[in-house]
């Protein structure tokens, strides 16, 4: 038994990178191809929402999955693709300034809604453990931290009026304000947020899901991080929606349901968005830059590579 989670074997882990790199190569296929991003998007959602998620997601399904929270989730990740795709296909749209508030505003929605699933979690008083709407969860001081965080990941955005569309062939969306610091900062409060919230399913949901678009987001498209992870969420949470079963039955890997690794967990998820949010603010202050308008950090050499490779 490990301190997160009961470890898998050898199977296990091959899932686990089996699923992370088919993410990815999904991700690329949209990203790369309009026709891709149109198939994977916008027709396949459309064939789900009629012939198989009344079905697989329905209300009061065992797997969990007919939440309100899934299907919300499903279609804001959807929306966030779509939205993206406009902007860069689309020139004359990504030179409008009241366009580049969509991005922002998509990404701060999905946190939102993460954020009061947490808080929810916490009222149904469910210090011991329960089987609530069919997933395990453990209600504690925990998901107050982390719905903190959670909104401090919101207040740190910064430099959307500086997002625009890549000169190359993949015409990404480039949102080089959008440093690694804050990547970090994301991915340890969702993860914070799926170990609080979908425990049981968290192994993927959380550790696979964002290593999926972390990994692409340095190392194969910087500066396109928010287009990767909506690509990757859309598309895992489709595949959950589809088949329900995956991580509860075909490839189960449950946490050690201790509630000193819930609490460490979300304890570190809010250290991290505190000391991201001081350290920003506190740039804001010494340069007295309007967070509303400037790019936060225009001037560090982060920024400045994002933008020499994607000219």
């Amino acid at each position: 038994m490990g301190i997160l989670y009961n470890v898998p074997n050898a199977t296990g882990w091959a899932i686990l990178i089996f699923t992370i790199f088919t993410l990815m190569a999904f991700n690329e296929l949209g990203r790369v191809t309009k026709w891709g991003g149109i198939v994977l998007f916008l027709i396949l959602p459309i064939i789900l929402t009629i012939f198989v998620w009344p079905t697989t997601a329905a209300p009061g399904n065992e797997y969990g999955t007919g939440n309100w929270f899934n299907w919300v989730k499903t279609y804001s990740a959807l929306a966030g693709c779509l939205g993206f795709m406009a902007i860069r296909y689309f020139p004359k749209l990504a030179q409008k300034k009241w366009v580049l508030h969509f991005p922002p505003a998509i990404l701060a929605l999905n946190i939102f809604e993460a954020c009061l699933r947490d808080f929810q979690c916490f009222t149904y008083g469910a210090w011991n453990g329960a089987v609530i709407d069919n997933l395990w969860l453990m209600s504690g001081p925990w998901n107050i931290m982390n719905g903190i965080a959670g909104l401090l990941n919101i207040l740190t955005l910064c430099g959307w009026l500086g997002i625009y569309v890549s000169k190359d062939k993949t015409r990404d969306m480039i949102w080089p304000d959008m440093i690694w610091a804050w990547i970090i900062a994301y991915d340890v409060w969702n993860f914070a947020y799926t170990y609080n919230c979908i425990a049981d399913h968290s192994f993927y949901a959380g550790v696979a899901l964002l290593a999926s678009c972390t990994i692409p987001a340095f190392f194969i498209k910087r500066g396109a991080w928010l287009q990767h992870r909506a690509a990757t969420l859309a598309l895992w949470i489709m595949f959950v929606m589809t088949i329900p079963q995956f991580a509860d039955k075909i490839a189960p890997v449950p946490t050690t349901h201790n509630p000193r690794a819930f609490f460490i967990v979300s304890l570190i998820s809010l250290i991290v968005n505190i000391a991201l949010a001081v350290y920003q603010f506190n740039r804001i202050r010494k340069k007295k830059l309007n967070p509303l308008k400037d790019e936060i950090y225009a001037d560090t050499d982060t920024y400045k590579k994002i933008i020499a490779e994607n000219e």
